[in-house]
């Protein structure tokens, strides 16, 4: 099962039109993912029992609606939100069709990276901030988000690796990217060469994201 170049140059429009794909569809479900899960992190965390916002009937709805989501395989949630992903996109193929999927995947699961992040710090150094008459909105501006920043890039590390992963998985169902490349050319055409070629580029980009997160997360941790 050799590597064919003269193929590879022959289909590169068609990698790079996927990879470009791929970019769009993690671009903008990470976007949302960001904008939507970073406060409902910030919910699941602070309405907790004994934190500043404790409210158990709000932890329990917002707990079980993310636990929901996360629990469904992602192939199936393409299929059951293609009525919404019509609503949204206007298209169910596409890569921003894919990235309505992919960003209803990503906002309960980063959110609960946001929970975890937070879970970490010392409640001592939260208790100071209330003692000293800290608003909610200074806790989590001055204490939270400062403290729990080296993991809190890891948490958006490993959400895009995710979003790669799940990218490739839309390419199933016509979501274009390097996922769909693989099925279009490397699965029904028998196409060894492209297979190999996909594979390695996720395999890159992951470490890429993997190398940059984890650099990133050093450099900022001051303890």
């Amino acid at each position: 099962m050799g590597v064919e170049w003269g193929r590879i140059i022959e289909l590169m429009p068609d990698i790079q039109q996927a990879f470009f794909e791929t970019l769009i569809m993690i671009s903008i479900s990470f976007g949302v993912a960001f904008l939507i899960g970073l406060p409902l992190g910030i919910l699941l965390f602070a309405t907790d029992k004994g934190l500043f916002w404790e409210n158990r009937f709000a932890k329990s709805v917002i707990g079980f609606i993310a636990n929901m989501i996360r629990s469904i395989p992602f192939i199936i949630l393409l299929v059951a939100l293609i009525p919404l992903t019509n609503l949204i996109a206007g298209t169910t193929i596409g890569p921003y069709a894919a990235s309505v999927s992919l960003s209803v995947a990503a906002i309960p699961f980063f959110a609960r990276l946001v929970e975890t992040s937070f879970r970490e710090i010392d409640k001592g150094v939260i208790e100071a901030a209330i003692a000293v008459g800290a608003t909610p909105f200074m806790i989590i501006k001055d204490v939270l988000l400062p403290e729990a920043k080296p993991s809190l890039i890891q948490g958006i590390t490993l959400t895009l690796i995710s979003l790669i992963a799940y990218s490739a998985m839309a390419g199933v169902v016509g979501g274009g990217g390097i996922g769909d490349l693989a099925i279009r050319f490397g699965y029904y055409r028998y196409d060894n060469t492209i297979m190999i070629v996909t594979v390695v580029i996720l395999i890159v980009l992951v470490q890429l994201i993997q190398q940059a997160g984890d650099w990133t997360s050093k450099t900022i941790d001051k303890r």
